[in-house]
């Protein structure tokens, strides 16, 4: 859900709610940004293998350590990769990875954490404009490295 009139994300974040569910919400304000969960919660701060990534259509129950129930995160475009990654996971449990588009490939933004939602998703549409048509959907991954 986002308040047009100051520019917040409210992300829902419950155990009944599908991953591909709150990706497309998130999706909705940053369409150049791609958030990822995976399955080794404990190795935060590591780089996530593929084989890890946890399928879109399992619910964010099926993702988690539970550290809460229910709950939300307001997010706005000036905030970091960084900060959005620890709240999942420091809030929530949740294991995840902000993606940026790059041309027709998706990388990982561990090298510009802490840049912003707005810069990083305004980084992926200058560089994909580059490479063509800004509506193609693209689930190519530079993760699939250790695969």
């Amino acid at each position: 859900m986002i308040n047009a009139k100051n520019s917040t994300m409210r992300l829902i974040i419950n155990g009944e709610k599908q991953i591909k569910d709150l990706r497309g919400d998130f999706n909705l304000a940053y369409p150049f940004l791609q958030l990822e969960f995976f399955d080794n919660a404990n190795t935060r701060k590591t780089r996530y293998p593929a084989l890890k990534r946890i399928d879109h259509e399992k619910t964010l129950g099926e993702a988690w350590i539970p550290k809460v129930q229910k709950g939300f995160i307001e997010i706005n475009d000036f905030t970091t990769v960084l900060r959005l990654e620890s709240v999942l996971m420091d809030e929530f449990g949740l294991s995840a990875q902000v993606f940026r588009r790059s041309g027709n490939i998706w990388l990982e933004t561990t090298m510009t954490e802490d840049w912003t939602l707005k810069q990083q998703n305004d980084h992926g549409r200058e560089i994909s404009l580059r490479y063509g048509d800004e509506n193609q959907q693209y689930d190519e991954f530079d993760l699939n490295r250790d695969v």
